[in-house]
């Protein structure tokens, strides 16, 4: 049991970029993110009912280098009028949003 075969599945680390403009895309927070290494994954998080940009999302960069370069270099760094957050993503906490 001690196996820990999900573990490779995913290679480097998922990083939570905050403080972003409503306009940023999925696909813009990938481009700024490709001169530190390839993007595994990218996604702005947007309102379910409205659709529109919540101001944050998450990158998954390859490598943990690369992810390390990401923090280093983007961190507080001003895209669009707006100072960005960049850090490591924390797990999400079971539960969940309320629902009424």
């Amino acid at each position: 049991m001690g196996s820990s075969v999900g573990a490779s599945c995913f290679i480097g680390k998922k990083l939570y970029v905050g403080n972003l403009a409503y306009s940023v895309t999925s696909e813009a927070l990938e481009q700024m993110f490709l001169e530190f290494g390839t993007v595994v994954s990218k996604q702005v998080i947007q309102d379910r009912d409205t659709g529109r940009s919540k101001g944050f999302g998450f990158v998954a960069m390859q490598t943990d280098d690369a992810a390390q370069q990401v923090i280093d270099g983007m961190h507080e760094k001003d895209c669009w009028g707006r100072s960005l957050t960049v850090d490591e993503a924390k797990p999400r906490e079971s539960g969940g949003g309320r629902r009424f």
